[in-house]
C-alpha cells in the first residue's frame, strides 16, 4: 500500500473504550474500534503513555518507563484463551472505575499471570526482555510490600546491592509481574497485527520525565539528580502560562545529563526502542525539555522560582539516530518555546503540534491558525488530553475569542466541534487529530484531564462506538484527501 502523504486521526487511550469490567481494555472492543476507525477513514490511532498509572491515576506519572499498563489486558480474551474461566462481566457504564479495577480485576489478571507464567512461551518472551523486565518485576512486588518512596524501604530491599536474596524470597509473585507483561504483550501484538491489517498506525506518547519513586530512579540512581536518601533535588516542572498562573511543580526528577552523555544515552535509546516495540509513532511530550528544562528547588510549592537549564540538545537524537535510523517522533512543543527549541526540531526535521483552540486569542497572526502553518510538517489537533472539548472551549470561552472564531470559520458558533475538525482537516498539516469527544460533540462533562487538578481526572469512557457518525467523517477526510475514496 503507497503510504498517503495526509493522514486524519482520533486521541482515545485504551481506559476510555467501551465493553465489559471498570475500565476499557485491549481486547475486542479495541479491535471493533479499529473497525471503527476504518470505516470512519481515520488511519492514526493516538494514545496516551501505555505503562502503569502513578498517582491520581495518571499516565504520565507512571512507576515504569517500560512497562505495560496490566489494567488494560482484557478479561474476555483471557476467558476465550481458556485462562479464566467464563463469568458474568459488569458492563463498564460511565467512567472508569478504578476501586472495582484494583479490587476486583487486578486479582483475576494475576490469576491468569500465575497460569501463564511458567509456560514454555511466556519464559521465552521474559528471557528477551530481561534488560527492563528484570529491574521491573521485582520493583513492583517490593512496591506492593513497602509502598511509599523507595528511599524508606528497608535497606534490603532500597540497596541495589542486596536484593538477590528478595528474588528469591519473591520468586513466585515476581513471575507473576512477568506473566502480567506477557499477557499485555500477546494482546497488544494481536491489536497491532490488526490494525496494521486495515493500514492504521499506532501513536504513542512519552512522557520526558519519569516517576521519582518509580523504577527508573530505583535502578539507575546515577542517571537522575537526587539526594543522598534516594529524594529528588531539584525537580521539574514548568513555568507559568497558558495552564496555571503559578506554573505547574510535577515533582520529577531532572537528569544528569552529563551521565547519560557518559554513557551514550543507553538509557534513552532502550526507552525508545521499547516504545517503537509497541507503536509506529511516538509523541514526545514537553519536547522543549530537551533544549532546556524548568527546574524547581524541591522545597518550592509551586513552579514561580524554577530557572531553565540546558538539555541534552541535538547529541540525545544523533545518538537515537545512530542505533535506531530514522526517528519516528512527534515533538509536542507546546508552552514557552523559544528560538532553539524551534531550532531543534526543525533540524532533526520533526514535525511539531498545532492546537487550534490556542489559534483565536489575538488576530490574524497567529501562528496556530492554518492559514499560517507554512508547509506541512505539523500535526494539527483541535485540541489535547489537556484541553477542555472543543464545545466546552468555546462555550467558556470570553466573547473576543468567540466573535475571532465565527469570523475565522465563516461560522455562527452553533457547531464548535465540526468547525474546529474540518479547520484542522482542511489545513496543510500533514496529520489532523481530534479527541474521541470532538468527533461526538461533547462538553466538558467528557473532559478526560484539567492541569493542576489532582483528582477526578482520566476517568472518562464512551459507553458505545459511534457507528452512525462514520459515513460524515469518512466524507470529511475524503473531501480533504486524508482518506482514499470509497
Amino acid at each position: 500500500m503507497k503510504p498517503r502523504a495526509r493522514h486524519a486521526g482520533v486521541l482515545l487511550h485504551p481506559s476510555s473504550l467501551p465493553g465489559p469490567g471498570p475500565i476499557g481494555e485491549i481486547g475486542p472492543y479495541a479491535h471493533a474500534f479499529l473497525e471503527w476507525m476504518s470505516q470512519a477513514g481515520l488511519d492514526t490511532w493516538q494514545m496516551l503513555p501505555l505503562h502503569p498509572v502513578g498517582g491520581g491515576y495518571s499516565p504520565y506519572g507512571s512507576p515504569s518507563a517500560f512497562a505495560a499498563d496490566p489494567r488494560l489486558i482484557s478479561l474476555e480474551a483471557l476467558v476465550a484463551d481458556g485462562l479464566l474461566t467464563p463469568a458474568a462481566l459488569p458492563y463498564g457504564q460511565g467512567s472508569v472505575d478504578v476501586e472495582l479495577v484494583e479490587a476486583w480485576k487486578m486479582p483475576l489478571l494475576r490469576q491468569a499471570a500465575a497460569r501463564v507464567a511458567d509456560s514454555a512461551e511466556c519464559r521465552a518472551w521474559v528471557a528477551t526482555q530481561r534488560d527492563w523486565l528484570s529491574d521491573w518485576s521485582l520493583y513492583a512486588v517490593l512496591y506492593r510490600l513497602y509502598s511509599d518512596g523507595w528511599w524508606s524501604w528497608p535497606k534490603a530491599a532500597s540497596s541495589r546491592s542486596a536484593l538477590k536474596a528478595a528474588r528469591e524470597a519473591h520468586a513466585e509473585e515476581i513471575g507473576v509481574e512477568e506473566g502480567l507483561q506477557y499477557l499485555f504483550h500477546v494482546q497488544w501484538s494481536a491489536l497491532r497485527e490488526h490494525a496494521k491489517s486495515r493500514g492504521i498506525r499506532l501513536v504513542g506518547d512519552i512522557p520526558i520525565f519519569v516517576s521519582g519513586d518509580g523504577c527508573d530512579t530505583w535502578a539507575h540512581r546515577k542517571l537522575f539528580a537526587l539526594r543522598p536518601d534516594g529524594r529528588p533535588d531539584p525537580v521539574a516542572g514548568v513555568p507559568p502560562d497558558y495552564f496555571s498562573p503559578t506554573g505547574q511543580r510535577w515533582g520529577n526528577p531532572v537528569y544528569r545529563w552529563d551521565a547519560h552523555q557518559a554513557d551514550g544515552f543507553a538509557w534513552w535509546k532502550a526507552r525508545i526502542r521499547r516504545e517503537l516495540d509497541l507503536v509506529d509513532l511516538v509523541r514526545l511530550d514537553h519536547f522543549r525539555g530537551f533544549a532546556a528544562n524548568w527546574i524547581i528547588p524541591a522545597e518550592e510549592e509551586d513552579a514561580r522560582r524554577g530557572q531553565w537549564t540546558p538539555g541534552p540538545g541535538r547529541a540525545l537524537f544523533d545518538a537515537l539516530q545512530k542505533d535506531l535510523g530514522t526517528l519516528a517522533l512527534i515533538a509536542e512543543d507546546l508552552g514557552e518555546i523559544t528560538p532553539d527549541v524551534e531550532q531543534l526540531r526543525d533540524d532533526l526535521g520533526l514535525p511539531g503540534m498545532k492546537v487550534l483552540q490556542f489559534a483565536f486569542g489575538t488576530d490574524g497572526s497567529h501562528p496556530f491558525l492554518p492559514h499560517n502553518f507554512g508547509h506541512d510538517r505539523w500535526v494539527v489537533y483541535t485540541g489535547t488530553h489537556d484541553n477542555e472539548t472543543a464545545v466546552g472551549w468555546y462555550n467558556s470561552a470570553d466573547e473576543r475569542v468567540r466573535h475571532l472564531f465565527r469570523a475565522y470559520t465563516a461560522r455562527d458558533g452553533s457547531a464548535p466541534a465540526w468547525t474546529l475538525l474540518r479547520e484542522a482537516w482542511a489545513s496543510v498539516a500533514g496529520l489532523a487529530v481530534a479527541p474521541m469527544q470532538d468527533f461526538l460533540g461533547l462538553g466538558n462533562e467528557a473532559r478526560i484531564n484539567t492541569p493542576g487538578v489532582a483528582k477526578g481526572n482520566w476517568l472518562w469512557r464512551l459507553r458505545d462506538l459511534p457507528w452512525y457518525a462514520c459515513d460524515g467523517l469518512f466524507r470529511m477526510s475524503a473531501t480533504y484527501g486524508r482518506t482514499s475514496p470509497r
